[in-house]
């Protein structure tokens, strides 16, 4: 196949769920099928060697490619990238910055692109269009040039959608395609042993939650502080482990002891991707109680997938793309997540029904294998930039 380009801010050693999936992208595509085109990190040469595609870094920091200059830079490289390697098709792991060297590419090459959706960048897009005419003239440029919009759930689509629509940009219902996401089921699996996880992060004895997210308001970390000190009477042994950081730790700390449950409470940071199967193993539920808040939401929930490949039952809010992904009373329940009693009675249901609890993880890890998983994710881009690449190269040609 000819190779395609991704452009993507986001990319390992960064941390986050876009970086994963841009990761899982280069790990998967066919060799030699997919070059990397992101910016540099201190700690690049360690991760790229692990990849079997390449990974061609700019000069300069991720930080920098959202400034004119970088992106300037990066334009010019990408379009010396789709040249030197005939590449086909050019996936954008995000609007903004991406799209821009994409379209620069696309004017001078032809080389035509697609843009990766995550559900709170279309929030953010579509607060900025109603607040700037310019912003709204530029994402009218960039969006309208892509020939393919991929988003990550059946929510995001719509939001996309509706997007367009303000914006008078018309587009044929193949132009806006949903590829789930997932988690790779092979890395992430039930039955671990635990002991080392539990002694290298304090985590003792007990029946223990866990959530793995960065700690921002919309991840509703503090509806699962609420819920936990509802339930800490019936519940003597439950605890609660928060795998993450962010700008609301200290905020959240305060409330765990506002709300009497911090000796109940680890806040864990820092925690290399290796360790994270035996950590979600130590729990007997998954909390994922994300909300749509402000310019932010959950569009799929990567943690959910890879806490159901764990066979670990989840209880998730009901918002943005998470019931894309958690099948209420199949592989979790679904919650309002503006609720802590909600989020408690869901809780309760399944810390007091064992069987519940194996039948919703078991059923979670088999959904996993036969669907949300990053080989499935994989193969679907693969086959749309084949599709919208080879399209392209016929109306060339006429």
């Amino acid at each position: 196949m000819a190779p395609h380009l991704l452009l993507t801010y986001d990319f390992p050693p960064i941390g986050g769920g876009i970086a994963r999936w841009m990761a899982e992208l280069a790990k998967r595509y066919p060799p030699g099928g997919l070059v990397v085109s992101t910016g540099q990190h201190p700690d690049a040469p360690a991760v790229d060697v692990a990849f079997p595609n390449q990974v061609d870094r700019l000069p300069i920091s991720a930080q920098r490619l959202r400034t004119i200059q970088g992106i300037l830079l990066w334009s010019r490289r990408a379009a010396v990238l789709a040249r030197s390697t005939g590449a086909e098709f050019i996936w954008c792991g995000n609007i903004k910055p991406a799209a821009y060297p994409a379209r620069w590419t696309m004017e001078r090459v032809g080389t035509p692109f697609g843009i990766l959706l995550h559900g709170g960048d279309l929030l953010i897009l579509q607060h900025q269009v109603h607040q700037s005419e310019m912003k709204r003239r530029t994402a009218r440029a960039l969006l309208s040039s892509a020939t393919v919009l991929v988003a990550n759930s059946r929510w995001t689509r719509d939001c996309c959608v509706t997007l367009l629509g303000e914006l008078e940009i018309e587009c044929a219902p193949e132009q806006v395609r949903v590829v789930p996401l997932g988690a790779d089921h092979e890395f992430f699996r039930p039955g671990l042993d635990t002991r080392g996880v539990r002694e290298r992060y304090g985590l003792g004895e007990g029946r223990w939650l866990m959530s793995v997210a960065r700690l921002t308001r919309h991840k509703g970390i503090d509806t699962a502080l609420r819920a936990l000190a509802s339930l800490r009477d019936r519940y003597p042994d439950l605890r609660y482990a928060v795998v993450g950081q962010g700008e609301e730790r200290e905020w959240l700390e305060q409330e765990a002891r506002a709300l009497g449950v911090a000796d109940r409470v680890r806040f864990l940071t820092d925690v290399p991707d290796g360790d994270l199967p035996a950590l979600y193993n130590t729990a007997e539920i998954y909390l994922g109680v994300s909300r749509l808040m402000e310019q932010r939401v959950e569009g799929f929930g990567i943690s959910l997938a890879e806490a159901s490949a764990c066979g670990i039952p989840v209880v998730a809010g009901r918002s943005g793309g998470i019931p894309e992904g958690v099948r209420d009373g199949e592989t979790g329940l679904l919650v309002d997540a503006e609720r802590p009693e909600a989020v408690a009675a869901a809780l309760r249901r399944l810390l007091d029904d064992g069987g519940l609890r194996r039948r919703l993880g078991g059923a979670g890890r088999r959904a996993v294998e036969e669907y949300y998983n990053w080989d499935r994710v994989a193969g679907d881009l693969v086959r749309i930039g084949q599709e919208v690449g080879a399209g392209a190269a016929r109306e060339a040609a006429f």
